[in-house]
């Protein structure tokens, strides 16, 4: 006999989630029902305050991995989803799974890749990355991975410069973590949070692609060397407000 399987969330009732500060989990990943969370406590990283080490711009500048955008989204989904040592649970189940491609078809779930060069023939392996969801310029970050050290806060990196660029005014975090408060993520109440959302209304300048192309080509066909390869313009980026 066949398992149930439940209809994915409608795209339009989680943007009205998110709008209104809440969003859906699963208590495991065979779950077939989800329930609405609304933190009392959020967490979010200012995109002008992330925290960049001194380590990590190196990693950053030497390009380490290369990064793309939206090329694999439920990869990256279903990488998140993974059991980890002391974590053998997810809250990301099958629904879930299915509710944000959904919502990435429609335009409003974004990934982002980390692939790590392998071989002289230039193949690539996907080594780390996270999602999230979009709506007006606020980008509410859902999981990340890695399986290299370095891949998920190399994504992160990416990700605030890319929303700086594109013209994003809120990063949210949901919940706090010792990686996200390593870089520069703080806690707010929900009713700060929602003060933010409402300040955060209106199109961003650019899509998520359009800056993250901004820095992969660069602006100029001429450019200095501190600035000649996308992680040394995405270290430049971070480096001028962080």
């Amino acid at each position: 006999m066949h398992s149930p399987i439940r209809a994915p969330i409608p795209v339009e009732t989680l943007l009205l989630a998110y709008r209104s500060g809440i969003f859906p989990m699963a208590d495991r990943r065979d779950d077939l029902d989800i329930f609405w969370v609304e933190p009392r406590d959020r967490a979010i990283l200012p995109l002008d305050a992330l925290h960049v080490s001194k380590s990590m711009r190196k990693v950053l500048r030497r390009d380490a991995f290369a990064i793309t955008v939206n090329r694999c989204f439920e990869e990256v989904v279903r990488a998140c989803a993974e059991p980890r040592p002391g974590h053998p649970e997810t809250w990301i189940s099958e629904r879930i799974v299915q509710s944000y491609c959904g919502l990435h078809q429609a335009g409003h779930a974004h990934s982002i890749e980390c692939w790590a060069r392998e071989g002289e023939d230039g193949g690539e392996r996907l080594v780390g990355g996270l999602y999230g969801v979009t709506f007006d310029r606020v980008f509410c970050g859902e999981s990340m991975f890695s399986r290299t050290d370095n891949a998920s806060k190399v994504a992160l990196c990416w990700l605030v410069a890319v929303l700086r660029q594109a013209g994003f005014a809120l990063l949210d975090c949901q919940f706090m973590t010792d990686h996200l408060a390593s870089m520069g993520a703080h806690e707010i109440t929900q009713a700060s949070y929602m003060r933010l959302v409402a300040a955060a209304r209106g199109e961003p300048r650019s899509s998520l692609g359009s800056a993250w192309r901004h820095f992969v080509l660069g602006d100029q066909p001429s450019e200095s060397p501190e600035a000649s390869s996308p992680g040394k313009r995405i270290a430049h980026s971070l480096t001028q407000t962080s």
